[in-house]
């Protein structure tokens, strides 16, 4: 029928008809013209001489790579990776404005580290020899380790949203064990929202023992300056109790009602996560970083007539900061050998994120630094004694079977889901059989470790 219209068309209008069919004929070749433009175009976009030299441009997930100065050390600066990269420079992209009178005018500024800009061939700056670092620059781009887990564990500002300003805290959060594995404990340095008095915040430090199953809990608060807290965390003092970064060393002194003593956490270079955030409508974040996957404890505790020793025990301690309101999150650690594992997932409130649509996530790290990393991560609660994960990836396919054998339940209301129903906190404690492949290793193993998650009331 179609052939039939169309024949009949061309012998009656021959004119009409071929000017119609070399008009199609045109708009289908301009648009493939425009098509193959578009693609050079995009694919020029993407060039590093258009970013400024070098030969490989890195950029994140989600747009701009957060934590260069980590990335840059701990990354690309260990060992496997360093004697391949010849160069790198950072390079931070905004928008300034040129004021005269009533017009404000907006001006596109690149800015960088002048020698790493020269290393990597950038033209603009290759013939500027006023072009010079600065000492702020050679400390940022070279820093000392314990720099480095200074920056991660930075405390933030309160952000202004006073929709959620109520909810916010952040902390320290330390674990470890003896290496027997008898006693375990938990150990937070919490700063949260504003308190009445100006200028100060509502902080408190609370220890969990666990000793043969028996779960035990001191703790102590406190108001502290914000500004103190802004411009010198993680070193923090709370009622008389102190956290202290020192190089790669951590040092606690413990002075709770019931429970004091000093600990030690050693810090190992490369055993980090580096801090990201997930943001939601209205002004919601949530922040977290693990400055320390594994390291060695020391140190004592007096419980009562208890003495408890640790001695070259592991240990761990991350940092979280954000909106807590309606939120619950699953996470587990555990380290073997020379490898570090952490896995996780956040739910935020449904009405500043869809949580199905957060994915969870699972980081190995070795001596050398990171070594795989996957974001298609399922983590399944098999009854209240089990937890599955599993981490598929390019070079990642991981399975971590968790048996609960202790567990700490804490209530916590501000954790509730919008319908009102009430969570509780679990802290856990057991063994994780790990099976699988990263990279070229092929791991089967077991070992003790430890992961959070909550439960309804």
């Amino acid at each position: 029928m179609i052939v039939r219209l169309a024949m009949r068309s061309l012998t009656t209008r021959p004119i009409r008809t071929a000017v119609l069919a070399c008009g199609f004929g045109f708009g289908i070749g301009a648009m493939a013209a425009l098509l193959g433009v578009g693609d050079v175009i995009l694919e020029q976009a993407h060039s590093p001489a258009l970013e400024g030299g070098g030969d490989l441009v890195i950029g994140g997930r989600y747009g701009t790579v957060e934590s260069a100065r980590f990335f840059m050390a701990s990354v690309l600066g260990a060992p496997d990776l360093a004697p391949r990269a010849t160069a790198l420079s950072p390079t931070k992209k905004a928008t300034l404005y040129l004021i005269a009178g009533p017009t404000a005018t907006p001006v596109a500024v690149t800015g960088g580290i002048p020698s790493l800009e020269k290393a990597v061939g950038d033209p603009e700056v290759a013939n500027a020899p006023e072009w010079a670092d600065a000492p702020e620059d050679r400390a940022w781009s070279t820093p000392e380790a314990g720099d480095v887990l200074r920056a991660m564990d930075r405390f933030h500002p309160i952000p202004n949203s006073p929709e959620f300003s109520s909810s916010w805290a952040e902390w320290l959060y330390f674990n470890g064990r003896t290496s027997d594995g008898r006693v375990r404990f938990y150990l937070t340095f919490m700063v949260g929202p504003a308190s009445p008095s100006h200028g100060r915040r509502v902080a408190g430090v609370r220890l969990q023992l666990d000793r043969d199953g028996q779960t035990t809990s001191y703790s102590a608060g406190a108001d502290i300056d914000e500004a103190k807290v802004l411009g010198t965390a993680p070193d923090l003092e709370i009622g008389g109790n102190r956290v202290r970064l020192d190089g790669l060393r951590y040092r606690i002194d413990l002075a709770l009602p019931g429970a004091a003593g000093t600990l030690v956490l050693d810090a190992r270079p490369g055993q980090s996560l580096p801090p990201a955030m997930i943001r939601g409508a209205r002004g919601w974040l949530t922040g977290y970083t693990a400055p320390v996957l594994s390291g060695k404890v020391g140190g004592t505790l007096t419980v009562g007539r208890d003495r408890i020793a640790f001695q070259d025990a592991p240990g761990y301690h991350d940092h979280n900061w954000g909106f807590w309101k309606g939120v619950r999150w699953q996470w587990g650690q555990v380290a073997h050998d020379d490898l570090s594992f952490v896995y996780g997932r956040v739910f935020p409130p449904r009405d500043v994120a869809d949580p199905d649509r957060i994915p969870g996530f699972l980081g190995v790290l070795g001596s050398k630094g990171p070594i795989g990393f996957s974001t298609a991560v399922s983590i399944e609660e098999s009854g209240e004694h089990h937890i599955l994960v599993h981490a598929r990836g390019r070079a990642i396919d991981l399975d971590l079977a968790f048996a609960v054998e202790r567990s700490a339940r804490t209530a916590m209301s501000m954790t509730a889901s919008a319908s009102g129903t009430p969570f509780d906190f679990l802290q856990l404690g057991g063994e994780y059989r790990v099976t699988g492949h990263v990279g070229d290793r092929v791991l089967d193993f077991s070992a003790r470790g430890a992961a959070e998650t909550f439960r309804p009331h």
